[in-house]
């Protein structure tokens, strides 16, 4: 019988034997419109990763953020200028219209229970707001102001299974949704 030594040494030997695309990477997407981004990091949970570029003389940030969703679901990226939770944080939504074209919008998240309607204004300016779903995969566009000529953020990120009247609904309340937030600095 094997020692957990020699089984552990044979399970990483075998799992040096997978394909490096067997991990989620963010470094080898190509977008559909062919953007590319100087930037990307594989977040944590959702199987989510987040593109961006930095124009430090404009004091802005180009973003694409990509996970994961099924055509009936929804996807969320933002930032909480004030605190590290969802409380608090100003998103932009993305979805799978009625009509049969994406939307994304950009949102406030005030509550636990936020609306998810379309937000005037956020604390920061947002522009060119797009999404696509592409190969099982929502995927936001957007350019933001850098609150304060910071560079580093708040983040935090969400998808929700289900859009009832062209409305995002509720995520879950478990596991990997409640675990999707973090920092990002776009130095």
């Amino acid at each position: 019988m094997a020692t957990p030594f020699e089984l552990l040494c044979f399970l990483f030997a075998l799992a040096s034997l997978l394909p490096s695309s067997c991990a989620q990477t963010c470094s080898g997407y190509t977008f559909s419109n062919n953007k590319v981004f100087s930037s990307c990091t594989d977040l944590p949970h959702l199987g989510a990763s987040l593109y961006y570029d930095r124009d430090a003389s404009a004091n802005t940030v180009s973003v694409a953020f990509k996970a994961p969703q099924t055509s009936a679901g929804w996807v969320a990226w933002g930032l909480n200028p004030n605190a590290t939770e969802m409380v608090g944080s100003q998103a932009i939504v993305a979805f799978l219209h009625s009509n049969g074209s994406m939307v994304a919008y950009p949102t406030q998240l005030d509550s636990y229970a936020p609306s998810m309607a379309p937000a005037a204004a956020l604390s920061f300016p947002v522009n060119d707001v797009s999404a696509e779903y592409v190969d099982k995969e929502m995927i936001i566009f957007a350019t933001l102001g850098l609150v304060g000529g910071g560079t580093k953020f708040n983040q935090v990120w969400q998808e929700g299974s289900t859009v009832l009247n062209d409305v995002p609904k509720a995520h879950s309340t478990r596991g990997d949704n409640i675990k999707s937030l973090g920092t990002v600095d776009f130095q």
